[in-house]
C-alpha cells in the first residue's frame, strides 16, 4: 500500500521519460455529454481482459470522466489495470496484443506506467503495480465526483474550457491535459484533506 505522502505527492508529466512503442490515429479533442453506455462498454472491456490473462489480474477499475455519472467526458473509458509486477511484460503484454490491445507506451519513472489502447469500444489501458499511489488517486478522484455536485460541475467546466481552447491551438493530449492539472489538483487536495491524508 503506498503511503500518504505518496499518494498526496502532485508529479509533473516527464516527455523525456516516454518510451513510445506504437503510435495510433490522433483522435479530436472533443467532450460528449455523459452516456449511459459507458458502463456497459467498461464490463466489455473487463471480461476481454480477463480472458486474455486469465487469473493474472489483480484488479480492474473504471476510472476517468467516463466512470463518473452526469459528466461530460471525451467518448473514451479509461481503465486501470493492476498486475502484479508492470516491468514483467511477458506476462501480460503478448497475451493483450493477441486479444486486440495496443501497446502504445511505458513510462518507466511514473509509477511503472504502461498504456495499451482499444479501437471498439475506445478506451486507454493503464497498467499499473498493486502498489501505485496513481491507482489510489484516479479512485480517489473519482469518488470525490460522485459525491460533491459543486466540483463536479467546476471540473466540467474547465474540461470544456480546456478542450475548446487545445482544439484551436491544435494541442494534442498531453497539453489538453495540463490545462486541467490546476482543477484536478485542488479537488485532489480537497479530497486528500477530508480523509486526512495530508496530516500523516
Amino acid at each position: 500500500m503506498p503511503s500518504a505522502g505518496d499518494v498526496t505527492k502532485h508529479v509533473d508529466f516527464d516527455p523525456g521519460d516516454v518510451q513510445m512503442i506504437s503510435t495510433r490515429p490522433r483522435r479530436p479533442i472533443e467532450l460528449v455529454e455523459p452516456n449511459l453506455g459507458w458502463a456497459s462498454s467498461f464490463v466489455l472491456i473487463v471480461q476481454q481482459i480477463r480472458a486474455a490473462l486469465e487469473g493474472r489480474v489483480v484488479a480492474i477499475e473504471h476510472v476517468g470522466s467516463t466512470s463518473i455519472p452526469g459528466l461530460a467526458a471525451k467518448d473514451i473509458i479509461d481503465i486501470d489495470l493492476i498486475v502484479a509486477d508492470p516491468t514483467a511484460e511477458d506476462e501480460y503484454v503478448p497475451d493483450l496484443e493477441e486479444a486486440g490491445f495496443q501497446f502504445l507506451l511505458r513510462e518507466p519513472g511514473w509509477h511503472q506506467h504502461r498504456l495499451f489502447c482499444l479501437d471498439e469500444p475506445c478506451a486507454n489501458i493503464h497498467v499499473f503495480g498493486p502498489d501505485s499511489p496513481e491507482v489510489v488517486r484516479h479512485r480517489i478522484f473519482r469518488n470525490w465526483l460522485h459525491q460533491h455536485e459543486d466540483d463536479r460541475r467546476a471540473y466540467e467546466n474547465v474540461k470544456r474550457k480546456a478542450a475548446d481552447a487545445s482544439r484551436k491551438a491544435a494541442e494534442n493530449m498531453n497539453q489538453y491535459t495540463a490545462r486541467k492539472n490546476g482543477i484536478i489538483r485542488e479537488i485532489l487536495d480537497r479530497a486528500f484533506a477530508d480523509q486526512g491524508l495530508l496530516n500523516t
